[in-house]
């Protein structure tokens, strides 16, 4: 048999199991072919120096059953550990809820002062549109210097409001993306829990 052919039925033999794990094993005695080949063996004296591939193809089924069976009854929780659980819930729940609360506070308050960057740009364009408008009503008026100095300011309120957006939009795109990564963590941190069950 020469070491594609060996290869090729190793792979079909293994087929049930994860491909990962079969690509990591077809790696493994291909290397150990090429080894024996590098030694001075031929090709079909290599392959056959390992074995045969039903043999080798079974241990490798059984040894990741087995490898598969004890990380299952490793997860197991003993008595010991329940009872402990149970025993210091009042103190665990507590630090949890406390942590969770000290999060959320934090988070609340992070978009609290967006939400006022907000409401501080809105506020600078209502002071220039109305600062404008009180300027031309304050020169029709005759109060020309006064209508020219309200005018100067709804200007700079003006200036100062576009500088702000930047600021607010910056500020809400972080957030956002903050929360969405916050999210996706909390969802795959969740489905690897449910994997390992």
């Amino acid at each position: 048999m020469t070491k594609i052919e060996f290869v090729l039925s190793l792979h079909q033999r293994l087929s049930a199991l994860p491909s990962g794990d079969v690509k990591e094993r077809l790696i493994f005695y291909s290397e150990m072919i090429e080894d024996r080949m590098e030694e001075g063996l031929s090709e079909e004296a290599a392959v056959a120096s390992i074995g045969s591939v039903d043999v080798i193809a079974a241990q490798i089924i059984e040894e990741f059953h087995t490898a598969k069976l004890n990380a299952k009854q490793k997860k197991r929780l003993r008595a010991g550990e329940i009872l402990l659980l149970v025993l210091g819930s009042p103190l665990w729940i507590s630090l949890l809820v406390a942590a969770f609360a000290v999060v959320l506070s934090v988070y609340v308050s992070l978009w609290a002062i967006i939400i006022s960057l907000w409401t501080v740009f809105g506020s600078l364009i209502g002071v220039a549109l109305g600062g404008i408008v009180g300027g031309v009503i304050f020169a029709m008026g005759g109060n020309l210097l006064k209508g020219i100095a309200l005018a100067g300011v709804a200007i700079a309120c003006l200036g100062l409001s576009i500088f702000l957006y930047y600021s607010c939009k910056a500020a809400t795109k972080g957030m956002a993306a903050l929360t969405k990564k916050a999210a996706l963590g909390i969802k795959n941190r969740f489905s690897r829990g449910e994997e390992a069950l």
